[in-house]
This record gives C-alpha cells, structure tokens and sequence, in this order.
C-alpha cells in the first residue's frame, strides 16, 4: 500500500513538472512517437478489436448491450464521487453516491439505470478532471496504447483512480486475476462498441485522423475540466488555427 501510495505521489508531480515545460511549447512534443503508437493502434483496432465489436454489435441484442455498458457505467460513479469531492462539489458527490445505491439496489447491480429512470444528473468526474480544476494544465499530449489519447495530467489522473476508486482493480488485489482480466476484457469490448460510429466518422472526415482525434480529445478534456466551457486559449491555440480575419473568441464558449 506504501508504495502504491508512494508511486501516486510521485506521478502527481511529474505531471506538474512536465505541464510547466508543457505549458511553453507545443501541446503535443512527442508527435513523433505519438504517431507511431496511434498507427499501432489503428492497425490493431482493424485488424481486431474494430471487428469484434461489430459482431458483438450485431450478436448481442440492444438491452444486453445497454446493460452491461450501464454496469459499467454505474461503477464508474464511485470514482466520480471521490473527484466531486475532491473539487468541493459536494451536491454533485451526493447525486453521484444516489445514483450508485440507486441502481446497484433497484437497478439489479447496475445492470439497469434506474437513477436516470428517476431523472437523477449525471455529474462524472476523474482525477484528471480533479487536477484540471485546481489549476494542472494538461501537459504534453500522448497516446497510449491500445488506450488511445491522453495527456501527461490524464494519464496521472488514470493511474491514480484506477489504483483508489476502481472496483475492477480492486479484484486483481483479492487475487481474483481471471475474474479481473474478464471484467477487463469486456469493459474494452463496450468502450469500442461506443466508439464504432465515432471511428467511422473519424475516418471519413479528416484527412490528418491522428490529427483530427487529438484536437477533439484535448478540446472535449478542456470543456469537461470547465464544466461545458472550452477555454479561450484552447480555442486560440494551434491547434485550432483562427483566420486572420477573424473576430476574437470571446473569454468562453460553451459546447454545443
């Protein structure tokens, strides 16, 4: 546990150290070797993740799939009632912990979203988003593999809740490694089944995919850290190339 302990402290620091260097030059630094890792992926979603989760689309009938991703679901809420906490949103932390007694009660496990039935918000937060709100920039972009985007402050943020809130880890720590590899396994099989229209549009849109895939990430990071708002400097940067003759963003924008 110590040492677990130990490892979070000093991945929170890295992340604050490489956002400072980060915070100077371009949000993406390691482009090189991010494309490398992204074409890796690609060729391995293709090949085989992309493939199974369109059989399993077509298989699986639509309430299987909506279940199973509402478990999921429905776990996550505990990591989003610690990040509410930890950010003073203490309404959201109350509606997050409803919405997980809710439905793992009355939701059979949280195979069934009953909160939502009841018109209970969702207010997901990560310890990514955690270190956002108190000021962490998001540091150098990166791709992970078979993860996908990052940054340096989300991957911190990833590590750390998977490591305290994540019920699935917690099976791998009771010595429970089939049961934690399965529950792993189709927790990337519903992911990738989310993403099968978003890929699909990736694909058709951009000429540049790597390209097109970190603006929208580091863009939908932003206004998830400001809850609905997209930063003006995020929208000015480099990334997001304004004419000209264009008028200047203003302050914020909200997502539309």
């Amino acid at each position: 546990m110590y040492k677990k302990l130990l490892f979070l402290l000093v991945s929170c620091a890295c992340a604050l150290a490489l956002n400072g260097c980060a915070s100077q030059a371009s949000k993406d630094p390691l482009e090189g070797i991010n494309r490398g890792i992204y074409k890796f992926n690609d060729v391995a979603d293709k090949a085989v993740f992309k493939p199974v989760a369109t059989g399993y689309k077509a298989v699986a009938p639509t309430p299987v799939r909506k279940g199973i991703n509402n478990f999921f679901n429905n776990l996550g809420s505990i990591t989003s009632v610690l990040n509410n906490l930890l950010q003073f949103k203490f309404a959201n932390a109350f509606s997050e912990a409803g919405r997980f007694v809710i439905n793992s009660t009355f939701g059979l496990a949280g195979f069934i979203d009953v909160a939502s039935m009841d018109k209970i918000p969702v207010h997901k937060e990560d310890f990514g988003q955690t270190l956002g709100h108190w000021g962490v920039g998001s540091g150098a972009y990166l791709v992970l593999p078979f993860l996908g985007p990052s940054t340096v402050r989300d991957t911190t943020g990833l590590v750390f809740d998977s490591a305290t809130t994540d019920p699935i880890t917690y099976t791998h720590n009771i010595g429970e490694i089939r049961l934690h590899n399965q529950l792993r396994a189709v927790q990337f099989l519903d992911k990738r089944t989310e993403l099968l229209d978003a890929s699909d549009l990736v694909d058709e849109a951009s000429l540049d995919p790597y390209a097109f895939m970190r603006d929208a990430y580091l863009q939908r990071r932003a206004s998830m850290v400001q809850d609905g708002l997209v930063p003006r400097d995020l929208i000015k940067d480099e990334f997001f190339e304004e004419d000209s003759s264009a008028v200047s963003a203003p302050a914020a924008e909200p997502v539309k």
